[in-house]
């Protein structure tokens, strides 16, 4: 369950950075830009911090559903490949282009490249493994919306329970 709060944490301040630079903010965007010879390589628009913005949105909401914040029934096999994805992309972003970014970059001596080596790179490698180890494991019982709905009777039981059961 840590885990999951930790990478929710991260991945909701993370968002709302992105936020925060798609409405006009300015604040870290020097460092967090690849750029090869003092020129940056990437020009994102509005709308291109939006939608990392949502996103990282929607990976913190998927580790919250893993802890049973919010309550919905969505089905297991989506959290469970939602995790998986989330752990891929980060590893991915830790591996890198092989050019300015992640493990093996080539372009090493811009304020970016400082960055990504001391805090992107480990940052993304445990947002990775945590999603793994989560998608990995069950979901803990206090999360499991049906045993609550069961005991309020919103649910039917199981048949084991209503002795309906089959050797």
């Amino acid at each position: 369950m840590i885990y999951a709060l930790l990478n929710a944490l991260i991945l909701l301040a993370l968002s709302l950075l992105h936020f925060y630079w798609a409405f006009g903010g300015r604040w870290g965007m020097n460092a967090a830009l690849p750029e090869r010879d003092g020129v940056k390589v990437l020009h994102p628009h509005m709308v291109d911090s939006l939608i990392v913005a949502i996103g990282l949105a929607g990976f913190a909401a998927l580790h919250l559903y893993h802890m049973g914040w919010p309550r919905m029934n969505l089905p297991g096999w989506l959290a469970q490949y939602g995790l998986w994805a989330v752990g891929g992309i980060f590893l991915l972003r830790v591996v890198g282009d092989f050019r300015y970014v992640g493990l093996f970059k080539r372009i090493r001596n811009s304020q970016f490249a400082y960055w990504d080596t001391r805090l992107y790179v480990p940052l993304c490698l445990i947002l990775s493994l945590n999603a793994f180890l989560l998608a990995t494991s069950p979901r803990p019982l206090s999360a499991t919306t049906d045993r609550l709905e069961r005991e309020r009777g919103d649910l039917p039981k199981s048949n084991y329970a209503q002795g309906n059961y089959h050797y």
